[in-house]
């Protein structure tokens, strides 16, 4: 499980903003380091890489090596030895880290070359957004393959017993999980659950990657209520699957962010303090505020008052107003008020947190490259990789 762009921080943050100790703490084994073959700062497709392959490739890259050559994934070697396999993610399934677990690509922005290499690889179970690069003919090619396909909520409680189950529930990524009730779209753990029931038919076991795609979204948009409702929703998808995997005794469960974004802090500002509890009352993102300012943004107070419980100061309508992007003005106005601080638009290059449940948990323990992921969880597995 990949909580993307999750770091020490943000559980820290969530753990204040919940008021409780979140459901990994009791599963922390280690740290990972994450740097890429080009950079001290990776992206996703780096660390995905390292993490699907074993291999440190460039920034950009989607398992395919410096020079080009494809790297064999983890996912690949499980279907290899018999097991069902499965991707679920709020992005879209074309984006970069569950790219890289079902496809080669020289370049991440190639998602139309992505989608087919996902039909062709057979990966059994694909749940979440990107509708739009998974065309009429790759889906005819799918159906005949033996593929359920739905589209939104309701068909996906209604997928029958099907061995291999496509879900796509937006045109690109899914809703924020603060947003996802003005939408038709599963949350993270029905599509989870709904994993689980497929892939555990399986009488050779499986590998499923699921990610909580949109911490990193929020983070990039250092928005502080978002990270905190996509981690409570990353969370409730980790409650099905412990649930699971304590009855089946069999099954390893490992979380691991694949960086941090953002450089979250808890507390700033010169304070000794943070105010958690200030996100708590926050029911929309930075961005679905935005879309509801007129175009003079007169109605700044009116919007942040009705979405986030905050009566705005003059100076900081006045900041939001002068703002080029609205959005992130309103997030660092609402950080700020919670003594949440942010270093960056985009990624950092600390190590971050990895968690652990289940057989061979022991072995994902101390500090580890990110490239040591798949070779460990190949040999907890027990296949050739």
């Amino acid at each position: 499980m990949i909580p993307d762009g999750f770091s020490s921080s943000y559980v820290t943050n969530y753990r204040w903003y919940k008021g409780r100790e979140s459901l990994m703490d009791s599963m922390l084994v280690g740290m990972i380091k994450t740097y890429s073959a080009s950079s001290e700062v990776t992206d996703s497709a780096a660390a995905g890489t390292a993490m699907a392959t074993g291999e440190k490739t460039n920034n950009g890259m989607i398992s395919t090596s410096p020079d080009g050559k494809e790297l064999k994934t983890i996912l690949e070697a499980a279907e290899m030895a018999g097991k069902a396999t499965g991707l679920v993610v709020t992005a879209s399934l074309t984006h970069a880290t569950p790219a890289v677990f079902a496809s080669h690509v020289a370049s991440r922005a190639n998602e139309m070359d992505i989608a087919p290499q996902f039909i062709k690889n057979d990966v059994d179970v694909l749940l979440g957004g990107g509708r739009k690069y998974f065309t009429e003919p790759l889906l005819k090619i799918a159906k005949a393959k033996g593929y359920e396909i739905v589209n939104n909520r309701e068909q996906l409680e209604m997928a029958g017993s099907t061995d291999k189950l496509i879900g796509l529930f937006a045109t690109v990524g899914l809703a924020p999980e603060l947003d996802r009730d003005e939408t038709k779209e599963p949350s993270l753990a029905e599509m989870s659950q709904k994993a689980l029931d497929v892939l555990k038919k399986d009488k050779n076991g499986f590998f499923l990657m699921i990610e909580g795609s949109q911490i990193d979204w929020a983070g990039h948009a250092n928005d502080a209520a978002w990270a905190m409702k996509d981690i409570e929703a990353f969370e409730n998808a980790l409650k099905e699957v412990l649930e699971f995997a304590k009855m089946d005794k069999n099954t390893l469960v490992v979380i691991a962010g694949d960086h941090d974004t953002g450089g979250m802090s808890v507390g700033g500002y010169g304070q000794y303090d943070a105010n958690l509890e200030i996100l708590r009352n926050v029911i929309a993102t930075g961005d679905f505020m935005e879309s509801k300012l007129n175009a003079d943004r007169s109605n700044i107070n009116d919007i942040v008052k009705e979405y986030a419980k905050i009566d705005l100061t003059v100076e900081e309508v006045q900041k939001i107003k002068a703002a080029s992007k609205p959005a992130i003005a309103i997030n660092k106005v609402i950080s700020k008020r919670a003594l949440v601080g942010w270093t960056s638009l985009v990624h950092t290059g600390t190590d971050v947190p990895i968690y652990a449940f289940g057989p061979s948990s022991y072995l994902f323990s101390g500090l580890h490259n990110n490239t040591d992921l798949p070779k460990l969880m190949a040999q907890a597995m027990n296949i050739n990789f």
